[in-house]
């Protein structure tokens, strides 16, 4: 039990310590943070993001959070530049270091070749006063005074401001770029968000035989054939012309078994719903979803511009398609 505690109290002290440093950011923010967003959004090439050891592996995904929100990056090893990776350096880029202390002997290595090409340097350190600090066209100060080991070794409290002040940098260059959702997706097509976002209604419909349609005139009990063979839940109803008329559905049926009408000799357009909703197969999956969910209806007809129908799907297809 005591054991169970001193873990708790373990963990309480390491969030509150690292949530301490997190907040401390606030008093940092200065012009420094505003020049590098600038030479960030200006930079024609890419951000080329470094760090060794622990400040690396919160590189790596600083670069990846710029790269999938707009703002082209990739992460390059310090010790590997100085072995033929500087050759991925070209003078359209800029170049974001991370080193706590300022002094890590890999970056200060490349400085001066980093110099010569006249890429713009931003470091993010805990030294202003560091060969990196004062070599940096633009020093994002990250001040933890300690670190959550309580031996003050393992790096965990600047780590974590590291990765806060990425964060910071990649969001006010999304908000300034104007990247939207759908930006995003193409960043990641294979994720739940990109086919959320990306896929349309003519990509998961049924379309051609598979569209349930009978003709205007056509009697009930014939009607429920087409239903149950297309298996949407539902039909279309057309004029002579091809044109949609109305649609009728499960609901229709039940409302017509409780007027007792005759299957056999009333007309479908006698109980189907007319100026039923129908949209176009270019509108997004994900707004036919919201436009179903809003009018609480389980399918969807898709029209042509001269209303005739090419193609429905249901709750089914958009369950399948994981637009849900």
């Amino acid at each position: 039990m005591d054991t169970i505690k001193s873990f708790l109290d373990s963990a309480i002290r390491t969030i509150k310590l690292e949530a301490e440093a997190v907040s401390d950011l606030l008093n940092h923010l200065d012009g420094d943070f505003e020049a590098a967003c600038d030479a960030m959004i200006n930079c024609r090439g890419r951000i080329i993001v470094t760090g060794m050891g622990k400040s690396g592996h919160i590189g790596n995904k600083i670069a990846a959070t710029l790269a999938s929100t707009g703002t082209p990056s990739f992460f390059v090893h310090p010790a590997e530049a100085s072995h033929g990776d500087m050759g991925m350096f070209t003078a359209d880029d800029v170049v974001l270091a991370l080193s706590n202390s300022g002094e890590t002997a890999e970056i200060v290595t490349i400085l001066p070749l980093i110099k010569r090409l006249a890429i713009p340097l931003i470091s993010i350190t805990a030294n202003p006063n560091s060969t990196l600090s004062q070599e940096a066209d633009a020093n994002l100060h990250i001040g933890v005074e300690k670190e959550a080991c309580p031996l003050g070794l393992a790096p965990t409290s600047s780590t974590t401001t590291q990765l806060v002040l990425g964060d910071a940098l990649a969001i006010a260059l999304l908000e300034a770029r104007g990247f939207s959702a759908e930006d995003f997706a193409f960043s990641h097509p294979g994720g739940s968000l990109g086919r959320k976002l990306l896929l349309k209604v003519k990509d998961i419909m049924h379309s051609g035989e598979d569209v349930p349609r009978v003709s205007s005139g056509t009697p009930i009990h014939e009607s429920l054939l087409e239903v149950t063979d297309k298996r949407l839940g539902m039909t279309t109803v057309t004029n002579t012309q091809g044109q949609l008329i109305g649609i009728f559905t499960d609901g229709d049926l039940r409302r017509t078994l409780d007027q007792e009408l005759n299957l056999k000799n009333t007309s479908i357009d006698q109980v189907m719903t007319q100026h039923c909703t129908t949209v176009s197969g270019e509108l997004l999956a994900a707004e036919a979803l919201q436009i179903m969910q809003s009018k609480k209806i389980n399918a969807l007809i898709v029209c042509d511009q001269e209303n005739r129908p090419v193609g429905a799907l249901n709750m089914h297809d958009m369950l399948k398609a994981g637009v849900i």
